[in-house]
């Protein structure tokens, strides 16, 4: 290991280290980032506390002793527990949002998380989740995890007081935190809740869930990486689609009149709309994504929940 400190120098040095180092362990990715490269350009800016964005303008420059020890470290923690690069320190990002993640959430990256951002970023002014956003005064963020979805939500929509409801003490302690350091808690309210379960008579103009949604035979095939993370935040039930059931049941009973719930479903569409053939669903597309988010009215909804099976 001495060698390896006194051989590489530079940044570029320890990067092209990290990728040669992550091919050869064939590790997997998928937690931010989708190629060794990505991965070893997140883990080293991470570590050095460097923007995650921009990797050139530190290619060349040269690292302290103690700086290249803590990138060893955390190359070999990398291959040898299998833990996404997020883990190891404890940052994820949504176009640019930092959160503070660990073992005790799943790591943020929801399509919903970049459709909200994409809004931010342009002019339609998040009439993609509402035909009123002025409307919106309650967002409720179901299965919250880290508190990702209910903080954009709060930036977002800049007068809606936001709940984030989630069944693990866990998670929520991850989420009052990412709260805290967006200086939010007037704002954002996390709620321990199994779905709706502790949420007796409130009502939202606007609900968002990234619902567990994995199937259970590709939860029992994860590779270590996904295994690190909360079973309980991936397994949908042997189809995926158990807690969007529940969902889809008990939303006509929190939505506003004008109310719209938007769920995020993975690969569930097909199974979905065979089941609901008489709930008109909008799919949300986004760049890296098509018909994994769905939204629906709450006129659309109300009176439809007692014909949830076709036949």
């Amino acid at each position: 290991m001495t060698t390896t400190l006194d051989d590489l120098t530079t940044l570029r040095d320890w990067l092209r280290y990290a990728v040669s180092r992550f091919t050869a362990a064939r590790l997997v990715y998928g937690h931010g980032t989708s190629t060794a490269l990505d991965e070893a350009a997140f883990l080293i800016l991470s570590a050095l506390h460097l923007p995650v964005d921009a990797l050139d303008p530190w290619l060349d420059a040269r690292l302290t002793r103690e700086e290249r020890a803590r990138l060893s470290e955390l190359i070999e923690a990398r291959i040898t527990t299998r833990k996404p690069a997020p883990y190891l320190v404890n940052a994820a990002y949504i176009r640019g949002h930092k959160f503070f993640v660990d073992e005790r959430v799943i790591v943020p990256r929801s399509f919903i998380g970049e459709l909200i951002c994409d809004l931010m970023e342009g002019d339609d002014e998040l009439a993609v989740f509402t035909d009123d956003p002025a409307s919106v005064r309650r967002v409720l963020d179901l299965c919250t995890g880290s508190g990702c979805l209910a903080i954009l939500a709060a930036i977002a929509f800049s007068d809606a007081q936001v709940d984030a409801a989630d069944i693990s003490e866990d998670a929520l302690a991850v989420a009052e935190q990412n709260v805290a350091d967006y200086g939010l808690a007037d704002r954002v309210r996390p709620i321990r809740s199994d779905l709706f379960g502790a949420l007796k008579g409130e009502r939202y103009d606007l609900v968002i869930s990234n619902p567990p949604y994995v199937t259970r035979p590709a939860v029992e095939a994860f590779p270590p990486e996904y295994r690190a993370e909360p079973t309980l935040a991936h397994l949908g039930g042997e189809d995926g689609l158990d807690l969007v059931r529940l969902i889809l049941d008990a939303a006509p009973e929190h939505l506003t009149p004008n109310g719209q719930l938007v769920v995020e479903i993975g690969q569930g569409r097909e199974l979905l709309e065979a089941e609901y053939p008489h709930l008109p669903f909008i799919w949300l597309d986004t760049a890296e994504s098509s018909g994994e988010v769905f939204r629906i009215g709450a006129a659309e909804l109300a009176g439809t929940n007692k014909k949830r099976r076709k036949g």
